[in-house]
């Protein structure tokens, strides 16, 4: 999964010759970087630098390199198309260029104790939820633990995902990619969704991304202000109020092929899922051990 060395950046002048016009699809134009960059690098800011290219492997694997090597927390780094994206424990993210949002952010929240950094997934997940729903105007929800969830035709599917990694030197490289025009016939999987298949209002891609990097900018602002603390900063209570796997009936697949069900009835001050046996104990799930949560049939 290693990225090309040289990524093409978007707009007109860096497509040039070396592949097909970016407005072949109408419905899909480049992002303008410049614009972005006007209306998101501010002095005083959180973004310190914001590239869009055309195409890499991963965003994720681009931006920590970068964090190795010095770069400064605020670095957003945005792909037209990705080969290489990944999502949770693995999982490949695939989608045709320009159909989608695709970016990383590097953080570097030094005013926050290391044990707390696992609230930055939950962190972006909010932020994005929130932007979503407010500006496409579609209801999106948070299965736990940070998987971004539309209700179609009564059908729960999954609008987008988020990835974080440690990068060293207490550098946090952020992940997230949405789905934001695919057609039906283009998702990866029948449970996939797009903001377009949901019946957004709006699907601009700028203005989405403009909307979500200033929400997110001002939710970190105050959870790095509250050191980290989730109930300090409302960060907890924000994702309570988002998260579609509380009060369900689940079913939890642990590492070594065991299984863990009952109630989702709670998140903790960690951000782990806390289900409720049928024997009525209170057990807490980490993120990491988790392979995947869903509803029981009903």
């Amino acid at each position: 999964m290693t990225a090309p060395e040289s990524p093409r950046r978007s707009g007109l002048r860096g497509f040039g010759h070396a592949g097909p016009s970016p407005w072949t699809d109408l419905d899909r134009p480049p992002l303008d970087e410049e614009a972005l960059r006007r209306d998101l690098l501010l002095p005083g800011g959180l973004w310190t630098s914001l590239d869009v290219v055309a195409e890499t492997g991963s965003t994720n694997n681009d931006l920590a390199a970068r964090a190795r090597a010095g770069a400064p927390q605020g670095a957003v780094l945005v792909a037209e198309a990705q080969s290489a994206g990944r999502g949770r424990l693995e999982r490949q993210w695939t989608a045709p260029a320009r159909s989608g949002l695709f970016l990383s952010v590097l953080l570097r929240p030094e005013e926050v104790p290391v044990e707390r950094y696992g609230w930055l997934p939950i962190l972006v997940g909010v932020a994005a939820a929130s932007t979503l729903s407010r500006v496409a105007g579609v209801e999106v929800g948070l299965k736990w633990p940070n998987d971004l969830q539309v209700e179609i035709d009564g059908a729960e599917r999954k609008l987008g995902g988020i990835l974080t990694e440690l990068s060293g030197g207490g550098a946090v490289v952020a992940g997230l990619g949405v789905n934001v025009s695919l057609r039906d016939g283009e998702l990866p999987v029948p449970a996939a969704a797009s903001l377009a298949l949901a019946g957004a209002t709006v699907t601009d891609r700028s203005t989405l991304l403009r909307a979500l990097l200033r929400e997110f900018a001002d939710l970190y602002r105050d959870w790095t202000a509250a050191a980290g603390d989730p109930h300090a900063s409302d960060l907890l209570r924000a994702y309570v109020d988002r998260c579609t796997t509380l009060g369900r009936q689940v079913k939890v697949h642990l590492p070594g092929d065991r299984e863990l069900t009952g109630e989702a009835v709670a998140i903790d001050g960690d951000g782990r899922l806390v289900v409720r046996t049928p024997d009525g104990a209170r057990r807490p799930v980490g993120a990491g051990d988790v392979v995947h949560v869903r509803p029981e049939p009903r």
